[in-house]
């Protein structure tokens, strides 16, 4: 592993909590990218509003996956998030291409929010559980607006 920025924690944990972290980054990344495919394609009764909101939910997707990344990169590893890596490695269930339907686009997003939302929350108590409570904060952070998403996303049905 590269030089890391840290104090306080050693290699194993460091190296643990860098794959904890790029997993969780190729699920965020997914889920952003599920985000822009329904932004993109949906239609239907309240089209704007959620057209709209789901620019912002992409926007703190991608926030969380900076935090993340960059936690990586501090800990002295490196940031795996390449649509590549991603693809190979995300645990979050392919997203309808080829779907247009608000309501579908909606129940299909609640449940991948709701699904990486859980991840986040098991990566939180596992850094946590590690002694890394700098990247349990981070987690939580990211569970934080993960789950305000997926209210809102789920308040439209």
């Amino acid at each position: 592993m590269p030089e890391n920025f840290t104090s306080g924690l050693n290699q194993d944990t460091r190296s643990q909590m860098v794959d904890l972290l790029n997993s969780n980054l190729v699920d965020t990344v997914a889920l952003t990218l599920a985000v822009k495919q329904a932004h993109w394609n949906l239609k239907g009764r309240g089209f704007i509003g959620v057209h709209e909101m789901l620019d912002d939910v992409a926007d703190r997707l991608r926030d969380g996956a900076d935090l993340m990344a960059e936690r990586a990169v501090i800990l002295g590893g490196y940031a795996a998030g390449t649509a590549e890596v991603v693809a190979s490695k995300t645990t979050v269930d392919a997203y309808p291409v080829e779907e247009s339907r608000i309501e579908v686009h909606i129940d299909a997003l609640k449940d991948r929010f709701m699904q990486v939302g859980s991840n986040i929350r098991k990566a939180m108590d596992l850094a946590e559980e590690a002694g890394d409570e700098d990247t349990a904060d981070l987690f939580t952070e990211v569970s934080r607006a993960i789950d305000k998403d997926a209210w809102f996303i789920g308040a439209n049905a």
